[in-house]
């Protein structure tokens, strides 16, 4: 799609699949037949974006639970599964036809468009290509159709992927922050300086990198501080088969307009204005196989609706502020995930961590922090319970942990992305 359409045409593009993709529900779908007929709801009197409003939303829940409900097609269609990684209890699996292939692969040379790719490029992909790893496949199949050079290297093994880039020269690097820490550091270790490498950018997958006001945070300053590369974050889940991606102007994500419909909702499933925190809630355009309807993410973020300086006028997103079901009651304060993680990824004397929550003996939330201390000192453990308490204003539990423990919590068996989140409440 045109980055310049203007918004009615936006509006019409996404209304005229709107209406296919409820034709297709209506006539394929056990879950949302079910769902319809219980909330008398004549498809075909939804015709605008308004009006889609009236259909009830869809949660994780119902996908955990009737997963076989929400397919369209008959199996024998279904070329590849792919999974949730089962963050939030278990893992949801995804069915694609050669149609939602082919979609995704379009979905993600746009995101590597929009992050200024192109065919001269050469991306070492840092991740998984395996395990039912949907973005896996997504990143691979969107750099083919771009023409890009592709070094599928897999995660982790910092002294692989540094010998990768010496010998291969990738001008791009798709990873997860905090794994780009590690590789700083393993290029220190070794006296390589990584400014002096071909790597000129890096696609920025599973974490933030930015705060809500797009600056960098914690994480990305200390890559940005680093290397001297451009950082362009990315925002996708399983479910919606689509990334929001940056473009140069490190703005938000770019909503694929044509690809899907973003609703920012509050407690009561109302949209907000921009700059207002909400829950995403997506609709998917074009999928064929498990296609999805007003479904809520769990994501809190923001969208901004002014034009960007890129030319692109859709909506971005800001980075996600946390996900609605982690998010913890602790001692009158809330508190996110990705809130802790950037106070303590601020802190030289933390080396790694995982923060744990649960549940004390009258039900109120309690956090425990795992952490990897740089020295077992006591004024190193002075310094880390004084910074926490100062900008927390509350003191959570903290134990400390062997490099050996802190891989283990993170990477138990059969997880394809490091846990540094565990919510034990009841």
């Amino acid at each position: 799609m045109s980055i310049t359409l203007s918004t009615d045409n936006l509006k019409t593009t996404q209304e005229q699949k709107l209406r296919q993709l409820l034709v297709h529900l209506s006539q394929n779908s056990p879950f949302y037949r079910e769902l319809f007929a219980q909330h008398q709801i004549d498809v075909h009197t939804i015709k605008t974006l308004d009006d889609l409003r009236r259909i009830p939303t869809t949660h994780k829940e119902d996908l955990q639970r009737r997963t076989n409900d929400f397919l369209c097609v008959p199996k024998d269609q279904i070329i590849e599964y792919a999974s949730t990684s089962g963050t939030l209890g278990s893992p949801v699996t995804i069915g694609l036809t050669e149609d939602d292939l082919n979609r995704l692969t379009l979905n993600e040379y746009n995101s590597f468009v929009c992050a200024d790719g192109n065919r001269e490029d050469i991306y070492q992909l840092m991740l998984t290509l395996d395990r039912q790893f949907m973005a896996g496949i997504a990143y691979y199949s969107g750099l083919r159709k771009m023409g890009a050079g592709i070094i599928r290297l897999g995660p982790g093994v910092p002294s692989l992927q540094l010998e990768t880039i010496q010998r291969l020269k990738p001008t791009a690097i798709v990873a997860v922050p905090s794994f780009i820490l590690k590789l700083i550091q393993a290029a220190k270790d070794h006296d390589i300086d990584l400014n002096q490498t071909s790597v000129k950018k890096a696609v920025c997958i599973g974490e933030n990198i930015r705060n809500t006001d797009f600056s960098l945070n914690i994480l990305g300053k200390k890559i940005a501080d680093a290397w001297n590369i451009k950082l362009y974050s990315t925002y996708a889940s399983t479910e919606m088969q689509t990334a929001f991606t940056e473009c140069s102007e490190g703005q938000g994500g770019h909503l694929q307009a044509d690809l899907v419909i973003a609703e920012i909702l509050d407690e009561d499933n109302k949209p907000v204005p921009a700059n207002t925190p909400g829950e995403l809630t997506i609709t998917t355009l074009g999928v064929e196989g498990m296609p999805l309807l007003r479904y809520k993410t769990g994501d809190m973020c923001m969208y901004f609706d002014e034009p960007c300086a890129c030319g692109r006028n859709t909506p971005r997103l800001s980075p996600i502020i946390g996900r609605k079901k982690q998010m913890i009651k602790f001692k009158g304060t809330t508190l996110y995930p990705p809130a802790m993680f950037d106070l303590l990824n601020e802190m030289e004397e933390v080396l790694d961590y995982v923060v744990e929550v649960y549940s004390n003996e009258i039900g109120m939330d309690e956090v425990l922090l795992h952490l990897l201390p740089l020295d077992d000192s006591k004024a190193c453990d002075n310094r880390i319970r004084a910074y926490l308490q100062a900008r927390l204003r509350v003191s959570p539990r903290v134990t400390y942990v062997s490099a050996e423990q802190i891989q283990k919590m993170q990477f138990p068996e059969n997880v394809r992305k490091a846990v540094k989140f565990i919510d034990k409440r009841v």
